[in-house]
């Protein structure tokens, strides 16, 4: 397996960027800074846990496959610019994509938990005026 951590400037932020190669494709997962990060704060990131829990999330993403293609070393010196990989891309999009389907699962169930307990509590209140308390 093969780790490759990218910090790069996004137009907006500056955001790191965990890709886990491996047989079963590209995991990803990213971190946002905000501003530049110096290096001491890199350091400091390395070692206090953030980048563990980083890598924690990035191997629970679904992995995406990676297109294999014969390139040339010129070409490979030439995408040593491109900050992030396309496949750590869709990798990206996918771990988003199930933790929004597992945020609304989560969502819907925590609602439905909520309305059963409104309704116990109206129909005790109900109760409890019926019998004149």
């Amino acid at each position: 397996m093969r780790e490759v951590f990218t910090v790069y400037f996004d137009g907006q932020f500056w955001v790191g960027v965990l890709e886990l190669y491996s047989a079963e494709g590209v995991r990803a997962a990213r971190h946002i800074f905000g501003a530049e990060p110096t290096n001491p704060e890199l350091l400091e990131f390395a070692s206090k846990g953030e980048f563990l829990r980083l890598s924690r999330l990035a191997a629970q993403s679904p992995p995406v496959p990676v297109e294999q293609r014969a390139l040339s070393w010129k070409r490979e010196l030439k995408n040593l610019h491109e900050p992030v990989g396309t496949a750590a891309q869709r990798a990206l999009k996918a771990a988003t994509a199930a933790r929004a389907v597992q945020g609304k699962a989560t969502r819907k169930e925590r609602a439905e938990a909520d309305r059963d307990r409104r309704r116990e509590l109206a129909r005790a209140k109900a109760k409890a005026r019926h019998r004149g308390r």
